[in-house]
């Protein structure tokens, strides 16, 4: 399966220098490591009446313009009345984006647009604000984690084991089994001291 790239400024620039200069698609595709069919669809879609000569420059634009078109919009937007009442709940309330959630889908059970679940909220919190909104919004939760997606340690410092309690450093009795351990010893004297 082969990885699409999409044409770079300078892809782009190279094939409107060398399309002014008359070269055939299958050069202009050698020079930039494309195929023909590229080149012929780059140049299709950016020129036509109004723009006759292709320019490097529109044909960005109208890229990015696309590419604009095709990103979903996100649900929580600070311009919108959805961000400024799951906001006020968790900064202001101190309430969890599971009560917000939850709260939500009981106010408005038959409008999915009202609605957000607990993830897309924390999203918002972790992936989307900037600065102070962004520290006031991970302030406001009640188990702050370092990063979304870290795994917690179970110790408090990490995990980390002194070198005194490696198991390297056992003594030589041990090692050599010359001592029957706890659980030696249980297993020889056996239930209520019987072995």
């Amino acid at each position: 399966m082969k990885n699409y790239k999409h044409l770079s400024a300078e892809e782009r620039a190279v094939i409107m220098i060398e399309h002014g200069q008359g070269n055939s698609l299958r050069g202009i595709a050698e020079l930039i490591g494309r195929s023909a069919s590229t080149v012929s669809r780059e140049l299709a879609r950016n020129t036509h009446a109004d723009a006759p000569r292709y320019s490097a420059t529109q044909a960005a634009t109208a890229y990015r313009i696309r590419r604009q078109a095709c990103v979903w919009p996100r649900k929580l937007r600070a311009e919108k009345e959805l961000y400024r009442y799951v906001h006020d709940r968790l900064v202001y309330w101190r309430w969890s984006p599971q009560q917000i959630a939850a709260r939500l889908r009981r106010m408005h059970p038959d409008e999915p647009s009202q609605r957000v679940s607990h993830e897309t909220i924390y999203a918002a919190i972790y992936a989307h604000p900037r600065g102070e909104l962004k520290r006031a919004m991970i302030d406001a939760l009640r188990q702050e984690k370092p990063a979304r997606g870290r795994r917690r340690t179970t110790l408090a410092g990490g995990g980390f084991v002194p070198e005194a309690l490696r198991i390297v450093h056992r003594p030589q009795e041990i090692a050599l089994r010359q001592l029957p351990g706890h659980w030696e010893g249980d297993l020889i004297k056996g239930a209520l001291n019987r072995s």
